[in-house]
């Protein structure tokens, strides 16, 4: 055991030291002598992006299911295959971005760029990206006169991400290099501990406020005997804890505290929807993700329990698409407020064929919405002849009667174009060669 311990801490030593000429702003790196390297993996490119003086992150949940392989450990990791879309958090982001672009009063003369990924709504992409914000995408890497590429992050702040789980493994590393991440719906309280998290932010209330709020409003009504169910998740587990030592201080008993996450198995779920079909509470406490929350709803669908009182958590009490289930109907819950965006639903609604080609996420989009192929892209679909109507689609990218996280993106995106402003700005100009690191904003 004494030679692996010994070759361990080597191999140790050797980590440290290499992490040591990669970490951006270690003066030791810039000191040693001239390092030259290449990536090893090829970068994730931004789903969409624009170039300008400045520019910001944004990792959203676009595609919202990722395909799991198993990994051998005997090369590299697959790139992720994912599916599902919801491009209007991301899309938000670009119309702010042109908004504040168009402003005389908020960085004037200064023009902001994006680079907006897509995490699926998984930790590896999530990670990877995080890693991209701070290092960059160049393939090869010469310190051949100075260190001042190496000093400055990709990005001086990001939006993002929308989950906490994700979000929790981007703070992490975004903390320790001191690089802003502000997100629109990451709602669990466990990320508002600032020694953990130093540089995360958020435009939606921590979940401890709901979760309190939850157990009052159960007990207004007098239901004193309850069911609960959450997603075996950051989000679930924290929000439940947080709402189960509420209701304990309100004098509400809790029959069963059931967990699941989509990529379980499904004898798990079908265990959670038994114990729901067999208990005598007939009130629910759920804090739930949608995602997960729909797979839920669809097996109790396939053997209907009596009827109940679903008390829901915000990120699926607000979704239309749950009116679908009869069981859902006389659910109450906390939920964002609406707001109007003037000029959103123009821009989303503003988009060509010609636009669509310029980003694979766009005419991915266009080509599933109008089950054609645009010319020069995918194969065996008709081609789309130019009579696709944007405006006649009724699906979540065109409605918005309901911005709730919208505007959340909206407000995070100002936030750091206001912070940039502060830092490189005076009353009268700004300047935008100004050199500063992402911990000032």
């Amino acid at each position: 055991m004494r030679p692996l311990f010994t070759a361990a801490i080597k191999c140790l030593r050797l980590m440290m030291f290499v992490s040591m000429l990669w970490t951006p702003g270690l003066s030791p790196a810039c000191r040693a002598d001239p390092v030259s390297c290449r990536l090893w993996v090829q970068p994730q490119l931004p789903g969409l992006s624009m170039n300008g003086d400045f520019v910001i992150g944004g990792i959203f949940s676009i595609h919202y299911y990722m395909r799991s392989e198993q990994n051998s450990y005997t090369r590299q990791p697959l790139q992720p295959q994912c599916s599902g879309r919801s491009l209007r958090f991301a899309r938000a982001m670009e119309f702010t971005i042109h908004e504040i672009n168009n402003r005389t009063d908020l960085l004037p003369g200064i023009t902001l760029g994006y680079q907006i990924h897509d995490s699926c709504s998984a930790v590896p992409m999530a990670v990877k990206v995080a890693f991209q914000f701070a290092n960059g995408m160049e393939p090869f890497y010469n310190d051949t006169d100075s260190c001042s590429k190496s000093a400055a992050a990709a990005v001086p702040a990001l939006v993002g991400e929308s989950a906490s789980t994700p979000s929790i493994s981007m703070a992490r590393i975004l903390g320790l290099l001191g690089i802003p991440q502000v997100s629109n719906y990451a709602t669990c309280a466990c990320l508002s501990d600032k020694r953990q998290y130093p540089t995360f932010f958020r435009t939606v209330p921590s979940d401890h406020h709901q979760a309190a709020a939850l157990a009052r409003m159960v007990r207004h009504f007098g239901w004193t005997w309850i069911g609960a169910v959450r997603s075996d998740s950051d989000y679930g587990n924290n929000g439940m804890a947080s709402f189960l030592k509420a209701a304990q201080e309100e004098g509400i008993c809790v029959e069963y505290s059931e967990s699941y996450y989509r990529t379980q198995p499904r004898s798990k779920l079908e265990r959670v929807a038994n114990v729901i079909r067999r208990s005598t509470a007939r009130v629910i406490v759920a804090f739930v993700a949608s995602g997960d929350m729909r797979f839920l709803l669809e097996e109790l669908a396939r053997q209907p329990p009596p009827p109940l009182q679903w008390i829901g958590s915000e990120t699926w009490i607000i979704e239309p698409e749950f009116l679908r289930f009869n069981m859902c109907a006389g659910a109450i819950g906390f939920g964002v407020p609406r707001s109007v965006i003037p000029g959103l639903r123009e821009f989303l609604l503003d988009l060509s064929p010609t636009q669509a080609l310029k980003s694979p996420l766009l005419t991915e989009f266009w080509e599933s919405s109008f089950s054609c192929s645009l010319k020069g892209s995918s194969e065996g679909a008709r081609e789309c002849d130019g009579s696709e109507d944007i405006r006649a689609l009724q699906n979540p990218y065109t409605d918005t009667s309901q911005l709730r996280i919208t505007n959340m993106v909206y407000k995070a995106t100002y936030a750091i174009a206001h912070a940039i402003h502060g830092v490189i700005c005076n009353d009268t100009q700004c300047d935008k060669s100004a050199k500063f690191t992402p911990w000032q904003v």
